[in-house]
């Protein structure tokens, strides 16, 4: 035997290539795209509530599978835009689904194909990118009715490929990410393996008591309020002091948010600091203030604060 033969036990095997892209997830409002997004992360990276509309940014959550990176784009809900944030955020989404390697179409299995998912569809042939068909929530219906479902959007677009899925319980999750890990293009890694978000912490901060204030006030408050991380330092003890403000547009609606005897804001303050605490892996101790900004809507600054373009007309 020759040297050459010898085979030796302590050198490291080649490393298997990796994939790496960006899989854009794009649907009209409220069909499940942020509870998508964390559940193929496995973790909260994104906020989820039932009022439409609270994904207002491109936020990215990443999941490793196999030798795969996924980055993953929650886009805005798109709907007919009335007001200019309206349009900021259906511009922010379109755009979110034109960068990215790949586009996700998600349709609520229950909703169907309604005026705003078929005008996506209508949309969605000039994006240039491979695009696949996600039906989520196919717990709410009976199965004829999703191959029904399913044989309209093929016949409306050309997917690459279609996936039913059960973004809340995780049913067939598992089988998206693998297909989405088999198709993002060949590359480096672009992000550490250990990383779930490309938002930063102060920024998914405010967007996770953004979520309890929608939570706890869909019915009373419009959405049109939005919070900002003010401060975050590290204390002696490794615990983390973080304050934040959150800004409404009347008065009327500071008082909503305050709550009698400042119950409402105590309860928004003790959830969200629940959530901020397991992401971060220490205590938290989370402060919270309600300022009043008319016309917040209009400032270009707030725009840009939330990662969103701001539209001139």
């Amino acid at each position: 035997m020759t040297d050459s033969d010898r085979a030796d036990p302590l050198s490291p095997e080649p490393s298997a290539p990796t994939r790496c892209g960006f899989v854009a997830l794009i649907g009209a409002p409220n069909v499940g795209k942020s509870t998508l997004v964390n559940a193929l992360v496995g973790s909260k990276v994104t906020i989820v509530s039932r009022k439409v509309q609270t994904t207002r940014a491109l936020i990215r959550g990443i999941a490793i599978d196999n030798h795969s990176q996924i980055i993953l784009v929650d886009t805005p809900g798109i709907f007919s835009p009335r007001r200019r944030l309206d349009r900021a955020m259906v511009l922010t989404a379109w755009s979110g689904a034109h960068d990215a390697d790949l586009v996700c179409m998600l349709i609520d299995a229950k909703t169907g194909i309604d005026e705003e998912a078929d005008s996506i569809l209508g949309k969605l042939g000039g994006v240039a990118h491979e695009k696949l068909l996600v039906i989520n929530k196919i717990d709410l219906v009976p199965r004829e009715n999703l191959l029904a479902l399913v044989k309209a959007a093929n016949d409306r677009l050309s997917f690459a490929r279609t996936f039913m899925i059960s973004a809340l319980s995780g049913d067939r999750v598992d089988d998206l990410r693998h297909a989405l890990a088999e198709m993002v293009p060949p590359g480096p890694f672009l992000y550490p393996e250990d990383q779930m978000s490309d938002a930063p912490m102060r920024q998914l901060a405010a967007e996770i008591t953004r979520e309890k204030i929608y939570l706890k006030l869909h019915q009373e408050l419009p959405y049109q309020s939005t919070v900002e991380t003010d401060s975050w330092s590290e204390r002696k003890d490794k615990s983390i002091r973080i304050e934040q403000t959150i800004f409404v547009e009347r008065e009327s609606q500071r008082k909503i948010v305050l709550g009698k005897g400042g119950a409402t804001i105590k309860s928004i303050g003790e959830e969200s600091r629940k959530d901020i605490a397991e992401i971060v892996g220490v205590p938290v101790h989370l402060f919270l203030f309600v300022k009043v900004r008319e016309n917040w809507g209009d400032d270009p600054d707030r725009y840009r604060e939330m990662g969103l373009e701001f539209p001139k007309e």
